[in-house]
């Protein structure tokens, strides 16, 4: 006897899950995860050697490139690894599909416009 299946065939050929699109979600979600652990271990280690670092000795420490870069790529793992988890929790928990919609697309634009603020502050430091 067949068991019996809720999902297409060609949904079931594609792959795609129930949300119908596949694994990429999780996927990034499992890279970003694993791109910040060295990125916050370093993180860890710097916040820990500026202990006690006036504004300059900070100014000086991320004019270096390596690590104005460390950290923009800290910005971008972290904020996006973020947008990723609370785009699971409105899907999972927000039934209504307009207030679904608005809270995605303005949970998207908020972690963009923080994103890009990061991003410009951490290089006008650097560049300065």
């Amino acid at each position: 006897m067949k068991k019996q299946s809720f999902r297409s065939d060609l949904s079931r050929a594609k792959g795609l899950g129930s949300a119908g699109h596949g694994s990429e979600h999780w996927m990034a979600q499992r890279i970003t995860a694993v791109a910040l652990i060295p990125l916050v271990i370093w993180l860890i280690y710097s916040i820990l050697n500026l202990i006690g670092a006036d504004y300059e000795q900070f100014t000086t420490w991320l004019s270096q490139p390596l690590n104005a870069i460390l950290m923009i790529l800290f910005v971008i793992a972290s904020l996006y690894h973020a947008m990723l988890g609370s785009q699971v929790v409105v899907e999972d928990y927000i039934h209504n599909k307009k207030l679904k919609m608005f809270k995605l697309i303005g949970q998207k634009l908020f972690f963009f416009a923080i994103g890009i603020t990061c991003i410009f502050s951490i290089l006008k430091i650097a560049l300065a």
